[in-house]
Order: C-alpha cells, then structure tokens, then sequence
C-alpha cells in the first residue's frame, strides 16, 4: 500500500466536499447491493458501482492503485472468507454467501471510502451472527471519535465486542486517515488499549473498517497478489465508514443523501 503518514486536519469546508464525496461513494455501494442475486458475477457488482461514479464525474481511487499489478476495478468484491481485496471478474455469487463491497469515489480531490457485507439470499444464523457483530463494532468505534479521546479508544471498542461475541479480528490490516489521499495517516488498528494513542483532534476524517473473522485472526494473501482470505477458509466479513471528528462529535461522511447507510444489518 502507498501511504502519505501525514495527518492532515480538514476545514469545514472540506468535510462538506468530504460529504459529497461520501453521498455518491454510498449511492454507488447502493447500486452495487441492488445487483447482488445468485448467478451475478462480481465484474457485474463492479460495474454497478462504477456506473453510478461515472455518472457523478467522479472515479474510484483504487482503480489502478499500485500494487504487485495496478489494481484493475473501481471496487473490491470479496466472497465468504475473503476478507478484503477481491478482485471482480467471472466469478458466481451463490445463495448464503455473503459478498463484501469496498468502494471508494474522488471528488473534487477529496476521497471517500466504504464497504459493506451483504448475504445473498437466506445466510446461515452464524453468518448472520457474523454480519451483524462486524456492522455493530464499527458503529461503537465511530461513537468513540470524539476530540479528546485516543486512537486506542476507538481500537479497543472494536475488538472487546468482537471478541465477547466469540470472533476475532484481524491484526493485519487497519483503518486508516483518508482526505486528498485513499491512505493517509493515522493508521487505526481493530484492537488496541482504551487511553492510548494519538490525542483524537476536530476536523481529522479517518476512514474506520472492522474486518472480522469466525474462525482465526490469521489471513494469507491468495496467489493473485491482491486478494486476503482468512488462513484456515473460515467466514469473514468488512464493514467501513468515513467519518469526519468535529466540535459536535463524530459525523459519518458515507450516507446516502436521505442520511441512511447505503446497507444496513440492524438499527443503529
């Protein structure tokens, strides 16, 4: 991954670009939801998206982001124990699996980046299980964004509820800042020490995204170079917000114009 460490504090003005650039990063995950049936291949779920950028004038910043190959889609669709990185083409989604979704979308210069995990028909209670503590333990990291308050803050509400909830998360791969660049400093961990960290300051955007594991926190990279499934094949599932810190709390950047998640497992 291309990472600029820099922590770069944003204006109120850049939030509300931040904002847009979230509006249509939602609509686009929306639109690729919308898709999502047995039979449909994960280049279609791609391209749902990407219509949905193209409209807007906007573009993905993962398209063609570095990497052992220049990553070749607007999205990532992962399936089952893919945790993140999927890469879309030819393959089949099947009733019960569940199909994570990252997008990102630029807009005038600012970068907007989210995901979802979404069952394919009837899921299994466990899955369900799945999909719902992953949802959960992003909304408890994001209440605890406050300016004030530490990275380990948010970290740790993360990982004590999945952990009391019997999963695990991944040590490996971590939120990030995001702002005029898809990576940018801090890197915010799913686990971490309540009281720890960088003091948390109004007007950073981290882009927060537990990734979650039923089996193992341990995951390998698959031969592509790009794609992350859990070591031993067990389910996995990615949900992400971009979320600006401000005076009045934490505001969530990746909603839908009506201020409604583009996917959501419960009420939050």
């Amino acid at each position: 991954m291309v990472w600029d460490r820099q922590i770069s504090i944003k204006s109120d003005e850049e939030i509300a670009i931040m904002r847009k650039a979230g509006e249509i990063n939602a609509e686009a995950l929306a639109a690729a939801k919308a898709v999502i049936r047995p039979g449909v291949t994960t280049a279609e779920i791609n391209d749902a998206a990407e219509a949905v950028l193209v409209k807007h004038g906007t573009y993905s910043p993962f398209k063609n982001y570095p990497g052992p190959f220049p990553y070749p889609a607007s999205t990532t669709v992962s399936i089952n124990d893919e945790l993140v990185h999927g890469i879309p083409g030819k393959r089949r989604v099947n009733e019960g699996d569940i199909v994570s979704i990252d997008c990102g979308a630029v807009f005038e210069g600012f970068v907007a980046d989210s995901a979802i995990t979404v069952g394919v028909g009837e899921i299994s209670a466990e899955t369900l299980h799945l999909l719902q503590v992953t949802e959960k333990s992003l909304y408890l990291g994001i209440a605890q964004m406050i300016a004030g308050n530490r990275l380990g803050d948010i970290s740790s509400a993360v990982q004590r509820y999945v952990e009391e909830e019997g999963l695990f998360v991944t040590k490996e791969y971590t939120g990030h800042g995001v702002g005029r660049r898809m990576h940018e400093g801090p890197q915010v961990p799913n686990y971490g020490e309540p009281g720890n960290g960088m003091l948390l300051r109004s007007g950073m955007t981290i882009a927060l995204e537990p990734m979650v594991l039923v089996g193992t926190a341990a995951t390998k990279v698959q031969p592509d170079g790009w794609t992350v499934t859990s070591r031993d094949g067990s389910l996995t599932a990615h949900f992400e917000h971009s979320v600006a810190i401000t005076e009045n709390g934490p505001v969530i950047l990746t909603l839908l114009a009506d201020g409604t998640p583009p996917h959501q497992i419960t009420g939050q």
